[in-house]
């Protein structure tokens, strides 16, 4: 019933369904991407991806959106690296989904000790700016054996993303672990790790997909930047934010090369923010800000 209820609060938000069909483009051009273009992402076309001077050749014809520098397809980097900006998001969301739920419902069901020790943690977390932190763990995880692969950015995102999520599930977890149903619970002998999953979990879902799909928003975000400063995944592997910083060279000459992932950048992001505010406002719509 209640599930009802927010599924037809969402289908009325107009936001809500713009997300929705943006972050479903974006799937499907990930899932879809060797059937929306003919050309290999990393391969170089030197004969009819440059112009006579060696530059990057202009949308139209043979290449939808031109060619880069190296006579690369920029359609097919574009969709191959939604791809990779997709798996990203959504695999250091996880990790971070991991960590934020697990310290949320320990420091909000337990409290005391445990919440002052784990809400501490998070504050210290906290006072590090985020990119500078993700900058910094991200080199050190290069120069150690994890090295500079996918990997690297996924630890990078998911371990310094958790806070949030944890401050937000321990509010929720607060106020449901005084609700009747779990005092019942107590009643009856139920130990803590039952009441938790079986009681506590279930009615903080909600909020964890609402964080989630916001998330996935930040993650791309970040992962651009990383690999726009060089500390996302190697070349030639295609990503958005080395498309950025391959392309600014030539911003003026060929301004396609900045324009394209820019605006994946910003469908995405925007896509899944709106998705994200759209199931915050059907699940809670009382948690107005």
């Amino acid at each position: 019933m209640a599930g009802s209820r927010a599924w037809g609060r969402f289908k009325k938000n107009r936001g809500a369904v713009v997300g929705a069909v943006l972050v479903a483009l974006i799937l499907f051009c990930a899932a879809a991407a060797p059937l929306l273009t003919s050309h290999d992402p990393i391969a170089q076309d030197i004969d009819h991806g440059l112009t006579q001077l060696g530059g990057p050749v202009s949308p139209g014809g043979h290449y939808f959106l031109g060619t880069d520098s190296l006579g690369r397809d920029v359609w097919s980097r574009l969709v191959y690296g939604s791809r990779i900006s997709l798996q990203v998001g959504m695999v250091a969301t996880f990790i971070a989904l991991t960590f934020g739920v697990f310290i949320g419902l320990t420091a909000g069901y337990f409290g005391g000790i445990a919440d002052t020790l784990l809400m501490r943690l998070v504050d210290l977390v906290l006072a590090f700016p985020f990119l500078l932190l993700a900058i910094t763990l991200a080199t050190l995880l290069r120069q150690s054996s994890v090295g500079g692969g996918t990997a690297t950015v996924y630890i990078t995102l998911g371990v310094v993303s958790w806070t949030t999520m944890a401050r937000v599930i321990r509010s929720k977890v607060l106020s449901v672990r005084e609700m009747e149903f779990v005092h019942s619970a107590r009643a009856v002998g139920a130990s803590s790790g039952r009441i938790v999953l079986r009681h506590v979990l279930p009615n903080v879902i909600g909020p964890i997909i609402v964080l989630a799909t916001i998330s996935v928003a930040q993650m791309i975000l970040a992962e651009s930047t990383l690999s726009y400063l060089s500390l996302g995944p190697p070349p030639p592997t295609p990503t958005w934010g080395r498309m950025l910083y391959e392309g600014q060279a030539y911003y003026r000459t060929a301004p396609w090369l900045i324009m394209a992932p820019g605006i994946a950048i910003l469908i995405t992001v925007l896509g899944f923010n709106l998705l994200g505010e759209g199931l915050r406002d059907a699940f809670d719509p009382k948690d107005k800000r």
